[in-house]
């Protein structure tokens, strides 16, 4: 089923305010139900799993290149120790008779660079992850790693949703399997997408994680929706979430019961809704209700 006509490519983020909420479980679901021409974009850099249950051929990588990093040239190091003295974060140490940088403890401020008396020292861009092009049988799949410690996750994030539109943007649909939390890979996630499903769980920190996710999603001015897996869990925060979903004008679209039959899912690295279950049934249901709001933007013009 495609989502729209007339050519535009509609870009749906799928996120969370906190981890282990089944945000990545209800991506693969939307993935097996959406009919269409499609690109999946795994956002969670810092630890991407939605490969585990889309089975990806990876097809292409390159390396990322974040935040510079100090390197001093040995045939130049005249050996005076003022960089290591000034380097606040222990990242500079001798060896024999000149130094050298540990790559894993510069921060790039570059006051070594600026200080070296011999100039010795300059700023180089540091590899700090991998970009992964896949095909999978539903579509293909733009995913990443950064690497442990490494920062720019939010630059990373952009740089694979700029490849997604580059190398599909034919497609009808773009389906982003969003990071938790509300950090910079979030805000670089939802920005350009069309609409954002927030996932959240029935608890106290499910629905406090759901209140700083909005705040956050408000200033960018996203179309957001809402999701409540496990809802029956906790009928009494289910309703508490509704309630303030209502007064912030944001549609619960999902209401997804608890299923045991979505962790055999998850272990068997299959996608939940191959399955006649009722977590698969309420994410058909989302799925439906998704399609109807997207296409109503469309054919507002929006």
């Amino acid at each position: 089923m495609s989502v729209i006509g007339g050519g535009y490519m509609i870009r749906l983020a799928v996120v969370s305010g906190k981890g282990g909420t089944g945000k990545t479980v209800i991506t693969g679901g939307l993935v097996h139900l959406s009919r269409c021409a499609k690109v999946m974009v795994d956002c969670d850099v810092d630890a991407a799993n939605l490969e585990l249950i889309l089975n990806p051929r990876i097809i292409k990588r390159e390396e990322f290149t974040g935040m510079e990093g100090a390197y001093i040239n040995p045939s130049q190091c005249s050996g005076c120790g003022v960089c290591s003295d000034a380097c606040r974060f222990g990242a500079i140490e001798s060896i024999g008779d000149t130094y050298v940088v540990h790559p894993d403890q510069c921060e790039g401020c570059g006051v070594c660079r600026v200080i070296c008396p011999s100039e010795a020292i300059s700023m180089r861009p540091r590899v700090c992850g991998e970009i992964y092009y896949s095909e999978t049988p539903y579509g293909n799949l733009v995913h990443a790693r950064l690497a442990p410690g490494a920062a720019n996750s939010g630059l990373l994030v952009g740089r694979i949703k700029k490849i997604a539109l580059e190398r599909n943007g034919e497609c009808d649909l773009m389906l982003v399997d969003g990071p938790p939390g509300i950090g910079c890979p979030l805000i670089s996630t939802i920005t350009g997408m069309d609409q954002v499903l927030a996932v959240t769980e029935p608890s106290v920190s499910g629905l406090h994680d759901l209140q700083r996710l909005i705040r956050v999603c408000r200033p960018l001015r996203v179309n957001m929706v809402v999701a409540i897996n496990k809802y029956d869990l906790n009928p009494g925060i289910s309703d508490s979430i509704r309630e303030y979903c209502g007064k912030e004008g944001i549609p619960v679209l999902g209401m997804i019961p608890y299923d045991e039959s979505v962790m055999d899912a998850v272990r068997k690295g299959r996608l939940v809704t191959e399955y006649d279950t009722p977590a698969a049934q309420a994410i058909h249901h989302l799925w439906h209700e998704i399609v109807s709001t997207l296409r109503v933007r469309a054919d507002a013009g929006q």
